[in-house]
């Protein structure tokens, strides 16, 4: 979590460091991510990003938040009652929110490499189908953010649909 200098920074330069976050973990995994270019594109002292972050795994986390934020917000709730096209619809609503947005590159990469790092599981407490939609609909999702091609990604969330059909026993 950034600390209270950070969050009570004038909006520009807060800004300006949010932005160089999100490239450099944009394009390079957090294993080699480094602070020199940070601090460069921010024009701010390497100490300076030390008493904003605490490492650059606080630095990442900060910047998950704010882009899974980000783009669940344009996404409408889903309705309590989970089905195939519930799962389905939820899922391609997050891969149209994410690629149309600024953080496309950060989510892909987070998908493909970071994921580990962040935890985000399907609380224990969820029952078995909740579990296996859920983790069936993340799945998809990364092989969806993976390739470029909307056909490809049609596919998959179409393949997901089935899958998430059979799961809930609804008719094909």
């Amino acid at each position: 979590m950034p600390s209270s200098t950070f969050l009570n920074l004038p909006t520009p330069k807060k800004d300006r460091i949010i932005h160089a976050l999100v490239t450099e973990f944009s394009h390079h995994p957090l294993a080699d991510a480094q602070v020199a270019p940070i601090v460069k594109e921010a024009a701010i002292a390497r100490g300076a990003f030390y008493k904003y972050f605490t490492d650059l795994n606080d630095a990442y986390h900060f910047v998950y938040q704010l882009a899974i934020q980000t783009v669940h917000r344009a996404i409408p709730a889903p309705p309590v009652a989970h089905s195939a096209a519930t799962y389905t619809n939820f899922t391609r609503s997050f891969l149209e929110q994410a690629v149309a947005s600024e953080y496309f590159l950060f989510i892909k990469n987070h998908l493909l490499f970071n994921e580990q790092n962040v935890s985000t599981s399907v609380p224990l407490d969820s029952d078995a189908k909740t579990w296996a939609a859920a983790t069936l609909s993340h799945a998809a999702l990364r092989e969806a953010i993976a390739t470029s091609d909307s056909a490809t990604q049609a596919l998959i969330l179409t393949r997901l649909n089935t899958a998430l059909k059979h799961l809930f026993s609804e008719e094909d």
